[in-house]
Parts: C-alpha cells; structure tokens; sequence
C-alpha cells in the first residue's frame, strides 16, 4: 500500500468522523442516543457485539456504495436525486419516529426473536440509516478525499469509503466500549422519556425535509405549519399532564429551542439574497464568454448544508455587497434531479459533492473553490480579489 493511499485512508477515517458534526446526520443522533442507552450498564460481550453491528451498518452501506462509484462513476449524493428513495427514507423515518415515541424496540420474526436478535438488530439498521443520512454533506475533509478517490483503482475506492463509514461509526463505538463514558449518562426517569420524545420531532422534521423534494412546491406551507402545530400540541400536552419539575423544565427548554430556531429561519427571509440566476445545461457553455467573473453555485432540495449556506452566508451583507460592487454574475446549479451534463460542470470544478461553490474570473477560469461549510469571510476575501 502507498503512502499517500494510507494518508488517504486515515483522512477519509476522520473525515467519516467529523461527518458527525454536519446537519445531515442529526436525524441520526436520536437513533445513536437511543442505540447507546440500551445498552447502559450492559456486559462488555454484548456491548462490543452491538458496537461491530453499528459498525457494520455503516459499512454495509458505504462499501457498496464505493464499489458503485468506481464502476459506476457515481458522485456522493446522487442517490438522493430518485424519488423512491427518498419518499421510502422519509416513510422509514416517520416509523422511527413512532417507535421512538412509544420506546418499543424493532420488531421481529419469532424465529430471530427466539434466538435473542432483537436487540442486535436496532444497532445494526441504527448504523446502516446513520451512514445514508450522511450522503447529502460532503463534511469537513472530505471533499478532497473523494476527489481523491475517483481517481484511483476500484479496491482503493472502496478502501477509502470503508474508512469513512467506519470513521463515522467510530465516536457511537468509542462510547459503547468504555463504561466509564456510558456511566456517565443520566439515568432514565419521567424528564428523560420527555426528551426522547422530542427526538421524534427531530426525525419528523427529517421526513418533512426530504419529503418536499418530491411534493408539488404548494404542499410545503400547509405542511410546515402542521408539523408546528403539531409540536406545539405536544409541548403543551405534556406541560399540562406532567406534574413533575423534571419534565416540564424539560418540556419548556424544548419548546424554547424550537421557537427560537423557528425565529431564526423566518428572520432569514427578511435578509438581502444574492440574485441568483438559474444555470441549465446549456448555458455551461457561455460561462467563458461573460466577460465579468462570476461564481457557480451547486445545490439540491435535499442538501441541507446547501439551505443553511443559502439562508446564511450566502445572505450576509459582505457577500452581497461583494457581489453587487464588482459586477459578479451569480448562477445557481439545482442537482434535486439527474443531470449528466450539470453534474459533468460539477466534476469539472473538482466537486465530489455537495455543496459545493466555484468563483470565476471574467474569462470564466476557475481562481477558487469552496465544498461543505464555509463562512462568509473566507467567500468575501475571495470575492474581494476579482477584478
């Protein structure tokens, strides 16, 4: 093995790792809670055997995956441009949803049941949904690691996702192994059911995101209103029926985060937007004739780092004022849906995933490249130095 392959594979392990901290896996963070607290004071074979199943979810998916990447060319995310996959994601979601409500574990055949399964197999699927949830966020590091990999050999590629799922599963496995971490989680009581509740709006929230790629634009607002309605009912009811302190502070930081959060994203809308023009495949080819610079922006419904830079960095007044003072030509790429010639533009930028942003001079070059986060000082300095 080279040495850059085994640079290459430490980085795409704690790039797989730092997957963790991106907005696409906190729908998976109820999933790793619950998997963790099932297993709290548990004996060491069991709690390494469910560590290797969480492990193994999370590589039964990658490792495909990377194999079609190499034989397919696949980038990260395109599997979130079909529609059955994400209207079976946002089904599988609401059913997690429902199972985290009531507590009850998943279910199984009375033979896998008989044979003391069930506990391992939550793990298991908790670790193979976790590593798809990751798909959307390219994540810190690892935009250069599949840029990386989509040049080497087919066993390199699946070596390099093998080493982000198994980074990715690695803090859930770090946790269930020392009993001394897992001890230190608060043990259960009437509050703690409160907020494992809350986590099933979490995962409610997740479906509602993925499933408005596919409904028509005009079921968005009904829909948004009614999974707040819906949450503010809850709030409410458990405020009124439980008569414990524990829960109703419990209940009221909830529902104060969720107000807040809900502030925040409508105040957002009141911001000043870069005028964003929509780029089709056919227009690509008149980038080099602009005679201005411009910047190329690639996003999709389902990306959701992609709307947290759109409704934030990308509406920052030095971002706009950047664009406005020196005439940059701002073109929005939407990947919701194949594309090959838009997703060819993509590849041709060095983008492996989403979101990612290209900046232009005025004959079309590209001088800079932004992939995953990023804040809006970094975009403004370069923006700043076009002419």
């Amino acid at each position: 093995m080279s040495t850059m392959l085994t640079a290459q594979i430490l980085l795409a392990f704690g790039a797989g790792a730092l997957l963790n901290l991106t907005p696409c896996v906190l729908p998976a963070i109820p999933l790793k809670v619950r998997a963790i607290l099932r297993e709290t004071g548990g004996q060491l074979s069991a709690r390494l055997t469910s560590a290797v199943l969480f492990a193994a979810g999370s590589v039964l998916f990658f490792a495909p995956l990377g194999l079609a990447t190499a034989l397919l060319h696949l980038q990260w995310g395109v599997l979130f441009q079909s529609r059955i996959l994400l209207i079976l994601l946002s089904a599988l979601l609401i059913g997690l949803a429902i199972v985290n409500f009531r507590w009850h574990g998943l279910r199984l055949p009375s033979t896998l049941a008989s044979m003391h399964g069930a506990r391992f197999l939550e793990p298991l699927i908790s670790g193979l949904i976790c590593a798809l949830l990751s798909t959307p966020c390219t994540g810190p590091l690892l935009g250069g690691v599949l840029v990386f990999a989509l040049a080497q050999p087919a066993p390199n590629i699946v070596a390099l996702f093998v080493s982000i799922g198994l980074g990715l599963a690695s803090p859930y496995v770090l946790l269930i192994l020392r009993p001394a971490l897992i001890q230190r989680l608060p043990r259960g009581g009437a509050w703690s059911d409160v907020v494992r509740q809350s986590f099933s709006w979490i995962l409610l929230g997740a479906a509602l995101f993925f499933i408005r790629s596919v409904l028509p634009p005009a079921w968005e607002t009904p829909l948004s209103i009614a999974f707040g309605a819906g949450m503010l009912a809850w709030t409410v009811t458990i405020f009124a029926r439980r008569k414990d302190a524990g829960s109703r502070r419990a209940v009221t930081v909830i529902g104060i985060v969720a107000a807040a959060s809900v502030y925040v994203g409508a105040s957002f809308g009141f911001s000043p937007a870069i005028p964003w023009q929509q780029l089709h495949d056919r227009d690509a080819a008149l980038l080099p004739a602009l005679g201005r610079p411009a910047v190329v922006e690639f996003t999709a419904q389902w990306c959701l780092n992609c709307k947290i830079l759109e409704h934030t960095v990308y509406r920052s007044d030095p971002i706009v004022q950047a664009i406005h003072r020196h005439g940059i030509a701002a073109f929005q790429v939407d990947l919701t849906r194949p594309d090959p010639a838009l997703e060819r533009l993509l590849a041709s930028y060095g983008g492996a995933g989403l979101p990612f942003l290209a900046v232009l001079d005025r004959d079309g070059r590209e001088v800079h490249s932004f992939s995953g986060l990023f804040t809006s000082d970094s975009l403004a300095d370069v923006l700043n130095t076009l002419k």
